[in-house]
């Protein structure tokens, strides 16, 4: 990963989940928006990259770690919108603001290499907390990385007109040099993304989380849909993310279990990343994984993988935090009491007794 001394101010997410082809020849234009975390007037840069992040669905599409063909950045800028812009919903896109160039060593356009990993030139931006800052690049490329399933307010110009079209290469992270006291991480699926509660609507756990532990840390939402556990630990890119932060959520392994991966694979792996992080001087705050109407065979795995992760000589994570309790159903703790996908009750359940285990343990 590129030198990055920049710290994350969404929470939203923007990963590499799939790709989509195209004309190389065509010119693309479209914006994202993104919700600024903590107001003021900061220098920011924005961090890409050109590689699949992890595994989407079943793998047959796209898989951890590809590695994405050259395409280019024909011209890119930002601009500020105030919190309300999306108060009827993000079907249409808001009215057009001022928008200023973003560079690349200088230059507005770049030619986005295999495989790079890259930053914006710093650019001074200054929103309010809760204004949106919109991203918007013009490219093109015969296969671009995107976010499938993204819950941010995504647009492409196509026929004089904004269309809501989630096929963009996103910044996978928003970054800012506003000073904190520790970079925080969510490493997870989309249950951490954010899948589950409205989109745009930044009611997902680690949300909730962020706005009750305040100001002195910086957040960054690694959440990707259909995300494993085997993906994290094969030290790719996604997992570099994580590393680049000093406290790291952890919440993985669902995907693998309904995948197919065994018992011991998913252990196996659930060990490596926490070992990885330890060893890297990491905070390491690891979850179990949360019910999501398991049966037969499958739920008497995810019931001992759980046991595995709360048994201290198994895992040697700074917290483990038992989500299964709130999130299962009384009777049947293997079935999503909020759906498998937590809903709005269900994250703000999970965030306040996650919150509460945190200030009791002492490890922030």
């Amino acid at each position: 990963m590129v030198d990055y001394n920049f710290y994350s101010n969404t929470l939203g997410a923007g990963a590499n989940q799939l790709f989509f082809t195209a004309n190389p020849e065509q010119e693309q234009k479209s914006r994202a928006f993104f919700r600024i975390t903590h107001g003021g007037k900061y220098n920011y840069s924005l961090l890409f990259s050109n590689i699949i992040d992890s595994t989407y669905a079943d793998g047959s599409i796209s898989r951890k770690n590809r590695i994405m063909p050259e395409w280019r950045i024909i011209k890119a800028s930002c601009a500020r919108y105030p919190n309300n812009s999306f108060e009827n919903g993000i079907e249409a896109i808001p009215e057009d603001e001022s928008f200023e160039y973003i560079t690349f060593n200088g230059c507005t356009e770049k030619t986005v290499e295999s495989g790079e990993s890259f930053k914006s030139d710093t650019f001074e931006f200054f929103a309010e907390k809760g204004d949106y800052i919109c991203i918007e690049l013009e490219y093109c490329g015969s296969e671009l990385p995107y976010h499938e399933e993204s819950l941010l307010p995504i647009y492409r110009y196509e026929n004089g007109s904004w269309k809501y079209d989630r096929k963009m290469p996103l910044p996978c992270c928003i970054g800012c040099d506003r000073e904190y006291e520790k970079r925080i991480a969510f490493f997870g699926d989309s249950i951490t993304q954010g899948i589950g509660t409205a989109h745009n609507s930044y009611l997902h756990w680690n949300a909730l989380l962020s706005e009750m532990l305040g100001d002195r840390y910086s957040y960054w939402n690694l959440g990707i849909g259909y995300a494993r556990a085997d993906d994290a630990a094969s030290d790719g890119i996604w997992l570099e993310k994580a590393l680049m932060n000093d406290i790291v959520f952890v919440c993985l392994g669902v995907n693998d279990l309904l995948q197919g991966f065994s018992e011991d694979e998913i252990k196996d792996n659930l060990v490596k990343i926490v070992d990885t992080l330890k060893k890297a001087g990491k905070t390491v705050i690891l979850q179990t994984l949360p019910p999501f109407d398991y049966i037969g065979a499958t739920a008497e795995i995810w019931q001992n993988i759980n046991e595995f992760i709360k048994s201290e000589s198994a895992i040697k994570a700074d917290l483990v935090f038992d989500c299964v309790s709130l999130l299962g159903h009384p009777d049947s703790p293997q079935k999503a009491r909020f759906g498998g996908h937590p809903n709005e009750s269900g994250c703000a359940l999970w965030a306040k007794e996650l919150y509460k285990s945190i200030k009791e343990a002492g490890v922030l």
